[in-house]
């Protein structure tokens, strides 16, 4: 959708005349207007559009205004609206272009525009391939040409950024009764491998939005009262294309009878975005839609507009600035066609929590607040707990372990791994194993998958499969395909970490020098002295390649410093500007089931443990002092999905925080405005496992501590004696020694560790290595690494 040009300027109450002509001279001394980017930077803008507005100096009058850009005369976008001078520029070259403006009283002035491609990249650096458009139908793998992802768009990709041309569709909502909110349109499955065809899944039956044809007035049609007030036919349209390589929804009420250009936008749209991300995480080389249904009817039915972007689904891009570029370009795109957006709330659970965090640490001000469920902070420090689990249940399994701890019933072994492991039981580290213990692996491999919770027994897989889902003859293999494509996420994301010294693998933060395993268990006398010895022998770490091996991992020194200067790993001091509500339920084991749940595998997946919140909580408060711009709310049952309800009040509540921050004109600093905005609603509460109904809401924090499904457990890292903070990528070392074991070692074992930790074991109380300051809002075109983006450009005197 294209800015249509708006009526020529007219007199204004104070009879300023203003004339759209060209053509007339002006006095050199004369003072120069001043030009501005509205809907981005004037160096980040892409797809070819710059909402501009010209900007009169003090007593000067529009007279003769001429705006030129590339010497192309764009004058006639511009008019008088609402008192500013604004207009759309298209049809901008990509590359650097100068857009000169001037009236019959001002000097000519010039602002230079950086526009990127449709497609990006803006500041994320070089794209990585290959990479496979999607297709208007799913097609399976053949040979060597990888099998396509359905697009949900009826025309095929133009080029190698897989550009599809832009759709709108119509739906209406229903007055039918025990409607289904899903996808109305076929939806998009998850193909997690290189061989399976993907499928789209039917529509549902009784879906709560039909189509809708322009000029008919069905019997069921639905109407909506928006939050200001209006009253409109539940009638939305849905924008699907693509934005840097990513497919998008864009879906928001709408009135086919009336036109809606961006400055002019149709009343029924309140101006707010609810930005959807969506969860789990992965790095494939195919275009996707997104995973989130644009079906939100909490918000849209308020007048919200709904968007996703399948590359800000963590499952189809663990490239976090990528990630964060994309709903830059999208909101861009958004102000440019749609018109001036008054706040956007991002939205996400698991995956999708880390993408509405790292967004407010990568590059703040994108989202205003967020409201996220079964959180994470970051990938890179969740990360670690997936990384240790993999090697503990690969170490349990091991014949030193077993033999360790021969002659324990196997519920004693197990409450031996959950205390090292700082898990509520052993299955943390089995779902972690079978979840996402692949999830770094470089090249082709055969999963393993933890296949008896009692024991620990470990099958694997005979068929090779890759997180490129690409054919495997693409794929890295280090004696036959040593060149070929690398499926990491730091390959995935090689443009922000860079290359190690070979040329060939992305730098990465993997590491586990240092860390005693199972200290804190040890001290606590949970396990022996011969025990926690056995294990810190034996559980080794992986390479470059993703490999076991018997030796611990090692970071690139490089990669530690990115991950903390670019925000990658989360910042507190970044985080503190934005407003969080944090849904938190359970989901600490597999085994031990919450009320409200009749048996594992119903809503629980093992991995989204209690004590992540308030890890993300710790940050705040170590950088800040306080952590008054985040507000937790525990739930006791049913799993780790909040209800529609507890979604429905976080989301409101937001609303309120966020339209009483957008009000503060203040200069006070954003960290400011934030806890000055927070409404009465937003504060810490739980609903006990005991309270059947979820509805009586409990303030005193202790009690909810005491409740068995909203205890606070730990990681494998906190039992090593990291912090709650969870994010020391790698830790500073110091020498074994002997009194930090308070007796619980003799001699001999004392000499068996210090014989595996010879550089010395972790100390605690330094700072990782690397870890400093987020600096925020990297640029990675001029190549790995980042570079902070130098001041916004401004117009001067031509």
């Amino acid at each position: 959708m294209k800015y249509l040009p708006g009526p020529a300027l007219r007199a204004t109450p104070i009879a300023l005349a203003i004339m759209l002509l060209a053509g007339c001279g002006s006095n050199d001394d004369d003072p120069a207007v001043q030009i501005k980017t509205l809907s981005t930077r004037a160096d980040l803008v892409s797809g070819g559009d710059a909402m501009v507005e010209i900007v009169l100096p003090a007593g000067g009058q529009a007279d003769g205004l001429k705006v030129e850009v590339g010497g192309r005369d764009v004058t006639s976008a511009f008019a008088l609206r609402n008192g500013r001078i604004t207009g759309l520029v298209t049809g901008l070259a990509s590359g650097e272009n100068t857009l000169v403006a001037r009236t019959g009283t001002t000097s000519a002035a010039e602002l230079k525009i950086t526009n990127a491609p449709r497609g990006g990249p803006v500041l994320s650096g070089p794209q990585t391939t290959p990479y496979v458009c999607a297709t208007p139908t799913p097609q399976p793998a053949t040979g060597t040409t990888p099998a396509t992802h359905a697009s949900g768009l009826g025309t095929t990709a133009t080029d190698a950024q897989c550009n599809i041309a832009t759709e709108f569709k119509l739906y209406y909502k229903t007055t039918t009764a025990g409607c289904s909110f899903a996808l109305p349109d076929p939806s998009p499955s998850v193909p997690f491998d290189s061989t399976t065809p993907p499928t789209t899944a039917n529509p549902p039956a009784n879906p709560c939005f039909k189509p809708y044809t322009v000029g008919s007035t069905p019997a069921d049609l639905a109407t909506t009262t928006t939050d200001a007030g209006a009253t409109v036919p539940y009638i939305v349209r849905v924008e699907r294309g693509t934005m840097n390589r990513g497919i998008y929804d864009i879906a928001v009420l709408f009135d086919p009878t009336k036109p809606w250009t961006p400055v002019a936008p149709q009343a029924q749209w309140n101006g707010k975005i609810l930005y959807q991300f969506g969860a789990s995480t992965g790095q494939p080389r195919r275009q996707f839609r997104p995973a989130t249904a644009w079906t939100d009817d909490k918000s849209l039915s308020r007048g919200f507009m709904v968007v996703a972007n399948s590359l800000t689904d963590s499952l189809q891009n663990s490239n976090r600035v990528m990630m964060s570029e994309t709903v830059m370009m999208m909101k861009e795109h958004i102000g440019d066609s749609y018109g001036a957006i008054k706040y956007t709330m991002g939205s996400g659970c698991s995956g999708g929590s880390i993408n509405s965090n790292m967004n407010a640490s990568i590059a703040p001000g994108l989202l205003d607040g967020i409201t996220i469920s079964c959180a994470y902070p970051d990938s890179e420090s969740t990360l670690l707990e997936v990384n240790d689990c993999v090697l503990l249940v690969e170490a349990y399994q091991k014949p030193a372990w077993l033999n360790a701890t021969a002659g324990l019933t196997p519920a004693q072994a197990n409450a031996k791994k959950a205390a090292i492991n700082g898990h509520r039981d052993q299955t943390g580290c089995h779902a972690w194993f079978n979840r996402f213990g692949t999830n770094a692996q470089v090249g082709n491999y055969l999963a393993r998958t933890v296949v008896d919770n009692t024991t620990g027994a470990i099958a694997q897989a005979t068929a090779l499969t890759n997180n490129c889902q690409l054919p495997t003859s693409q794929v890295f293999d280090k004696t036959t395909n040593p060149t070929g494509a690398r499926c990491s996420a730091w390959e995935w994301a090689a443009s922000i970490w860079g290359k190690s010294d070979d040329g060939i693998r992305a730098r990465e933060t993997r590491d586990n020098t240092g860390v005693q395993y199972g200290l804190k268990a040890l001290l606590d006398g949970a396990i022996t002295g011969e025990e926690f010895v056995t294990l810190n022998e034996t559980i080794g770490g992986v390479d470059k390649d993703s490999q076991l091996m018997a030796a611990r991992s090692q970071a690139d020194t490089t990669a530690l410093d990115i991950a903390y200067k670019t925000g990658i790993v989360m910042s507190g001091k970044q985080l503190a500007k934005t407003p969080v509500i944090d849904m938190r339920g359970y989901d600490d084991s597999l085994i031990d089931v919450p009320p409200g749940l009749t048996a594992f595998p119903q809503a629980l997946v093992g991995i989204h443990h209690q004590w992540r919140s308030f890890s993300i909580r710790d940050r705040l408060d170590k950088a800040n002092g306080n952590h008054d711009n985040q507000v937790i709310w525990r739930f006791g049952r049913n799993g780790f999905t909040p209800s529609a309800t507890m979604n429905t009040s976080a989301f409101l509540t937001m609303d309120e925080w966020l339209t009483k921050l957008k009000a503060d004109t203040s200069t006070n600093p954003i960290e400011q405005k934030v806890v000055a905005a927070k409404p009465a609603g937003a504060a810490d509460h739980c609903f006990l496992s005991t309270d059947a109904t979820q509805s009586v809401k409990v303030t005193d924090a202790a009690a909810c501590d005491a409740d068995p499904y909203l205890r606070k457990a730990a990681s494998p890292r906190q039992v090593a004696g990291g912090p709650l903070t969870e994010d020391v990528l790698k830790c500073q070392l110091k020498p074994v020694n002997a009194a930090d074991y308070q007796g619980k070692l003799d001699a001999a074992q004392l000499t068996r560790l210090q014989a595996v930790f010879t550089t010395g074991v972790c100390d605690w109380s330094k700072p990782g290595v690397g870890q400093q300051a987020a600096v925020g809002w990297l640029s990675f075109a001029a190549g790995p690494g980042g570079q902070p983006l130098p001041a916004e450009p401004v117009s001067r005197e031509r």
